[in-house]
């Protein structure tokens, strides 16, 4: 099977499980992921054909939807077997997956190769700037969490447990991730690119505390 068929074959099925997502982890924030990671991969190398398979199937895992993360890992395994990828080839994939997502504050990253890097970056620059912001309200209305909350504070997590379990304000996410990514990104490309959302990120909130405070 051509490369081209095997991406197209992932792009249905990656369309399918995701179908109907409202919480930021839709069909079009892997459409997203998987052009930036093919932009920063045009300036910073690395294997095109892995990091486009990477970016696609990156969400189908997720840890939020999943009870045990090895389900949703299976689900893709199963899915690469069937395409009869070599084995090699899907264990650098299912690695990518499984260490994409941020753990907490505290927790380090895991990921090696410089596709799985470029990967990582490509996710975490859909998290932050205006496309961020939307997700992450989106992400706290679908899950229950508060807007924001004076009384609530900001929990900086040591280990994935303790973030995963976590049910704090959106707000509070800016500071417990969003405002964090910048500096995690291993790429010059996204490094560039994370600046000006950043900055975004920042007048948003202090728009929005001016407006808590009645003062704008």
């Amino acid at each position: 099977m051509e490369r081209k068929e095997i991406v197209e074959k992932t792009i249905h099925f990656v369309k399918e499980k995701l179908a109907g997502d409202s919480s930021g982890h839709d069909w079009w924030h892997i459409f997203r992921v998987w052009n930036m990671a093919k932009k920063i991969c045009e300036k910073e190398g690395g294997d095109l054909f892995l990091i486009e398979m990477a970016a696609l199937l990156h969400d189908v895992a997720d840890w939020k939807f999943y009870e045990n993360e090895d389900d949703g890992l299976q689900v893709i395994f199963d899915f690469l077997e069937g395409l009869a990828l070599d084995k090699t080839l899907i264990g650098s994939i299912i690695d990518i997956v499984k260490n994409v997502s941020f753990k907490g504050a505290g927790v380090k990253d895991k990921m090696v190769s410089l596709e799985g890097k470029i990967v990582q970056d490509a996710d975490r620059l859909d998290a932050i700037g205006a496309i961020g912001i939307a997700r992450t309200f989106a992400f706290g209305g679908k899950f229950g969490n508060e807007m924001y909350n004076p009384e609530i504070n900001v929990k900086l997590h040591d280990s994935f447990e303790d973030y995963k379990k976590d049910k704090g304000t959106t707000i509070n996410h800016f500071y417990e991730k969003l405002l964090l990514l910048k500096e995690r990104m291993h790429t010059n490309s996204a490094k560039q690119i994370a600046k000006k959302r950043h900055t975004y990120m920042e007048v948003f909130l202090e728009q929005f505390y001016g407006e808590w405070e009645s003062l704008r």
